[in-house]
């Protein structure tokens, strides 16, 4: 169990890693860093909740990614200036696009195949 956490943690700094160079270098589509950020998200809930079946992480990280998209459309000064600092737009994105959606659905799914095949055994 605690070589499993250890394998999601690589993986998320991995991940993140990734996501951020996909942001910063030139020439890979925005979308990339989209599908990342989901995959980020799916192996996040693995780690906090791996007693959970891997369908539980892939329904809680759809339903968080598209809540972060779909609150986008909200425009509430507070929220707007932590869209405003780096992290803040690292996570909460900055307009609402339905081609994200699509990306999180991917990234998402990725993730939980990857788990399935790689990383994890046991539940499902």
């Amino acid at each position: 169990m605690k070589s499993n956490r250890l394998n999601y943690f690589i993986t998320i700094l991995l991940v993140l890693i990734l996501g951020i160079l996909s942001r910063k270098i030139t020439g890979i589509p925005l979308f990339i860093g989209d599908v990342l950020y989901a995959v980020l998200i799916y192996f996040g809930f693995r780690f906090l909740i791996m007693d959970s079946k891997k369908s539980t992480s892939l329904l809680l990280s759809l339903l968080f990614c598209f809540d972060i998209e779909i609150l986008q459309l909200v425009q509430i000064d507070w929220l707007l200036a932590i869209r405003k600092t780096t992290l803040g737009h690292y996570i909460l994105g900055e307009g609402f696009l339905w081609l994200d959606l699509l990306c999180y659905v991917m990234g998402s799914f990725t993730g939980y195949y990857f788990d399935k095949l790689f990383l994890s055994s046991g539940i499902n």
